[in-house]
């Protein structure tokens, strides 16, 4: 059997665009993405704090070290510039993998830089 777990999640990261004018997705700082492990394209689940707004869509990577993080298309209906986000990335795991499986939990400050 296989269960879904978290596999990664960056935590309160700062929105700091909204382009609804663009096919969709959420724009992530590629350095954020691989400190998180998370691919390019690959599926994750937005979480805002500030409205309570929960969206399934996937990430592109935005440039290093910008500390972008920007809802894109439909998403960008779900937040607003300075909002708090939850990053969250699942996978798959069978009985044997979750029983030394540790998510990995990168947290950020204002400017989405790794403090942890």
């Amino acid at each position: 059997m296989f269960r879904q777990m978290l596999r990664s999640k960056i935590h309160r990261a700062t929105v700091t665009d909204a382009c609804l004018e663009y096919e969709g997705s959420l724009t992530v700082d590629e350095a954020l993405l691989e400190a998180a492990g998370i691919l390019p394209y690959e599926a994750v689940v937005i979480s805002n704090l500030n409205n309570g707004e929960r969206v399934t869509t996937y990430v592109i990577p935005g440039e290093r070290r910008s500390g972008t993080i920007s809802l894109n298309g439909p998403t960008a209906r779900k937040g607003a510039v300075g909002d708090k986000i939850i990053i969250f990335c699942y996978e798959f795991y069978n009985e044997d993998e979750i029983k030394r499986h540790e998510p990995r939990i990168i947290k950020v400050d204002e400017k989405n830089r790794v403090v942890s």
